[in-house]
């Protein structure tokens, strides 16, 4: 039974976010009403904090739920924070879980991450491997957390009734990312690199690792496409990979991005640097065959328009456009 958003009042936690923006936006051209739908800013809730979440749920009388709010970043910002992930992300979850069932919302969605999976998972990961090992240690406390989510979903459904669904997107990148180089992910970390590489004339870029790692990349309004498409056709307890069925190695990646972005020097790779998780590439099977939903945006096509949005606004930025 397919579930009409066009009514509902919604909270989309994180909604202000990356992610979150797009997601709206989905709602928005659903027909869903803007003053019907609420997205809580960390400045002024706290999601990590029990009685600023209570409130948001008495104050918003959401129907659904769309959790999206999380900390996150690349390599870099999980060696130098994994207490903090851990932490902000698990309190998070249990505070929104709770507070749905306990304010009887009629329909949660939960975002989990890619890097719950183990560190050796088989290609392409599938749902039933979550558990077949531990995840890859650079960003094990963030992927434990959200994991520890599904669980608590899952348990949740079991003993309460509450509906329920984790997601779980693969990298994901596009317009209005994360840019900042101590937290950003790998595809606007190389572009920004690369840019501004290219307007000083610099020789050479300086990557982590040895580029061998792959990575499957989501087109971020496919996504956001995706957790929309969930809420609406699927109530189930399994969680569900939500990506685009292919992967590239960092070293083709970065090839690709210096071709796009006119650098013409040399990329130099430091192995002193960690690679991450050695293959990332999902089995999109059950988001096809379960809530119809299939990626529709090219790699190609989806960097184009993510370096068109970063030249645009780092030139606004700038005073120069």
């Amino acid at each position: 039974m397919t579930l009409d958003l066009r009514d509902k009042r919604i909270v989309v936690t994180g909604g202000a976010g990356f992610l979150g923006q797009h997601v709206v936006r989905k709602l928005l051209e659903r027909g869903c009403s803007p003053e019907r739908i609420v997205v809580p800013r960390s400045r002024e809730i706290d999601l990590t904090d029990r009685a600023a979440t209570e409130r948001l749920f008495e104050q918003a009388k959401p129907e659904v739920v769309f959790h999206l709010a999380a900390q996150v970043g690349g390599i870099g910002a999980n060696r130098k924070s994994p207490g903090r992930f851990f932490y902000a992300n698990m309190a998070m979850g249990l505070h929104v879980v709770d507070a749905a069932r306990r304010f009887g919302v009629e329909k949660l969605v939960v975002t989990g991450t890619i890097c719950a999976y183990p560190k050796h998972c088989p290609i392409p990961f599938r749902e039933d491997d979550l558990w077949a090992g531990y995840p890859e240690e650079t960003n094990a406390p963030y992927g434990v957390a959200k994991k520890a989510i599904l669980v608590m979903a899952q348990a949740y459904r079991q003993e309460y009734g509450l509906r329920s669904i984790v997601l779980f997107p693969v990298n994901l990148y596009g317009p209005e990312d994360n840019f900042d180089l101590e937290s950003s992910h790998v595809i606007p970390a190389l572009i920004r690199k690369l840019i501004e590489a290219r307007d000083r004339g610099a020789g050479q870029v300086v990557l982590w690792g040895d580029g061998s790692p792959t990575r499957e990349f989501l087109y971020v309004d496919d996504c956001a496409e995706g957790l929309v498409l969930g809420a609406e056709r699927y109530d189930e307890p399994d969680p569900v990979n939500l990506g685009a069925g292919f992967e590239i190695s960092i070293r083709d990646l970065a090839t690709k991005l210096a071709e796009l972005t006119g650098f013409r020097g040399e990329l130099v790779w430091d192995t002193t640097q960690p690679n991450g998780q050695p293959r990332r590439m999902l089995d999109v099977t059950r988001a096809r065959e379960r809530f119809g939903f299939v990626a529709r945006t090219s790699l190609d096509d989806g960097l184009r328009r993510t370096l068109d949005w970063y030249e645009t606004h780092r030139a606004r930025s700038e005073g120069r456009a």
